[in-house]
């Protein structure tokens, strides 16, 4: 069961149409409404914006722009206004939204997919990969026209199936929160045998994946990121 969630989303990822539920973080609404049109150009912009609409807007409202957030709501977008919360990011206030609307469904088959949170700013990208700790329960994957990021908790040995017609080859396992003093891999050009990998030392970056599975064991949480490939 996926829903999606726009933060600053890229004309690439926009097009969720299998979501169970949509949102945009604050000012992704922005970019739904002036790109969707684009990847569209043969339909009429109007018609685009109200079939792909978004069914949620949540943030402090701080970037959207005032006729975007009047056309969502005139078309039945709920809005919700954090403003009085400063101490989380609006994706954390998307995620913790789709927890509460999803209480009751079996977490292990929720998938959150964050279409522009990569890219811009780069305190808004750890903003958002802090997102990924803070929901270490919940499988969201962070996409950008580029790469993909998601999180393997220690808790688990990782089987990550690899769809070569549209991600790989590069690809890279970094550690987060805590050095890992054994990471062990297999699948990839250059495996890891019970390694250590902490900033400040060796992180695996600029891997290749190999093999269709890869598996991934490790006693620190991960980082796993693939390059997507473009059409």
């Amino acid at each position: 069961m996926r829903w999606w969630c726009s933060t600053r989303a890229s004309r690439g990822s926009l097009h969720c149409c299998g979501a169970t539920l949509r949102l945009c973080a604050d000012g992704g609404a922005n970019r739904v409404y002036d790109d969707m049109p684009l990847l569209l150009p043969h339909l009429d912009a109007s018609d685009v914006r109200k079939r792909y609409k978004p069914d949620v807007i949540k943030g402090d409202m701080d970037s959207i722009r005032k006729e975007v957030l009047e056309f969502y709501a005139n078309m039945g977008t709920k809005v919700v206004d954090e403003s009085h919360d400063q101490d989380t990011t609006d994706l954390h206030k998307c995620v913790a939204y789709i927890c509460d609307w999803a209480q009751k469904l079996d977490k292990s088959n929720l998938c959150i997919l964050v279409a522009g949170a990569l890219g811009g700013r780069f305190d808004h990208e750890i903003g958002n990969i802090n997102v990924l700790c803070r929901f270490s329960t919940i499988r969201i994957i962070l996409l950008s026209d580029d790469c993909l990021i998601h999180l393997l908790p220690r808790t688990h040995r990782h089987e990550i199936h690899i769809q070569s017609s549209v991600e790989g080859p590069h690809c890279g396992l970094v550690p987060i929160g805590t050095p890992s003093g054994s990471t062990t891999t297999t699948g990839l050009q250059w495996d890891l045998n019970e390694t250590e990998m902490k900033f400040g030392g060796l992180i695996s970056t600029s891997n290749l994946v190999k093999e269709d599975k890869i598996t991934v064991q490790s006693d620190s949480d991960l980082l796993w990121t693939i390059t997507i490939k473009k059409p």
